[in-house]
C-alpha cells in the first residue's frame, strides 16, 4: 500500500494469492483502512488520524494521568496573532480553540438514532444536524480531563459551560457516536475570521 499506492482490498488479494491462509490482526486491518483513507501516507494533521490517537490514549493510559504533551492542541489565546479561524467563547471572548481542532464526522442516522429513548420524531423530512463541534483536545482543557473519565467543559476564563467531554464517547445531535469525545455546543461559542487588513 506504502509503495503502488493500492486500497487494502488489493493488498489483501495480492497476499492471499500468495499464502492463501493469510489471516490479519483486526487492529492492523483499522490502521491499514485509516492509511488509505489517508492517501496511503501519514497525514499527522487528518482529524481521522487524530481521533485514532486519541482513541488509542485510553489504552495505553487507562488511569488518565500524565498523558503525552502532544495530546494536547495548542491554546489559541498563547498566540498573539494568526491567520487561522478561531472559535471564541460567546459570553467572554476567550480564544479556546482553531478550525483545524474540529474533528469532523461523518453524519449519523438523524432522530432515527435516538428511537431507544422513545423521543417523538418531530419531522421525518427533518435532516440530521450537529449542533456540537467535535474538538481534540486543547492545552486548557488539561486540568479538567486528568485522571477522570467524563465532565463538563468550562470556559478557562469566565467558568460558563460549553460543553462536555467522554473518554468513552457521545452521541452527536446528528446520531454518529464519537469516540473520545470532546463536544463544545456551537451555540456556546462565536466563530471568528481573520480580517485581512489591505495596505495603501
Amino acid at each position: 500500500m506504502n509503495t503502488t499506492s493500492c486500497t487494502y482490498e488489493e493488498a489483501y488479494r495480492r497476499l492471499q494469492d500468495t499464502k492463501s491462509d493469510i489471516r490479519i490482526n483486526e487492529e492492523f486491518v483499522n490502521q491499514l483502512a485509516l492509511f488509505e483513507a489517508m492517501g496511503c501516507e501519514v497525514d499527522m494533521s487528518s482529524a481521522s488520524y487524530k481521533q485514532y490517537r486519541l482513541q488509542k490514549i485510553t489504552e495505553k493510559y487507562p488511569e488518565l494521568q500524565k498523558l503525552p504533551r502532544e495530546v494536547f492542541a495548542l491554546d489559541p489565546s498563547s498566540v498573539t496573532q494568526t491567520k487561522e479561524v478561531l472559535y471564541r467563547c460567546r459570553k467572554c471572548r476567550r480564544s479556546l480553540f482553531r478550525a483545524e481542532s474540529i474533528l469532523n464526522h461523518s453524519l449519523g442516522a438523524g432522530p432515527v438514532a435516538f428511537a431507544h429513548k422513545r423521543l417523538p420524531v418531530l419531522n421525518s423530512s427533518d435532516s440530521a444536524k450537529c449542533t456540537s463541534y467535535f474538538v481534540e483536545p486543547v492545552q486548557w482543557m488539561e486540568e479538567s480531563l486528568l485522571g477522570v473519565m467524563d465532565g463538563q467543559l468550562l470556559c478557562p476564563r469566565c467558568h460558563s459551560k460549553l460543553g462536555s467531554f467522554n473518554w468513552y464517547g457521545e452521541q452527536c445531535s446528528c446520531g454518529r457516536w464519537v469516540t473520545p469525545a470532546f463536544q463544545v455546543h456551537k451555540n456556546r461559542v462565536d466563530e471568528v475570521k481573520p480580517f485581512p487588513i489591505c495596505g495603501r
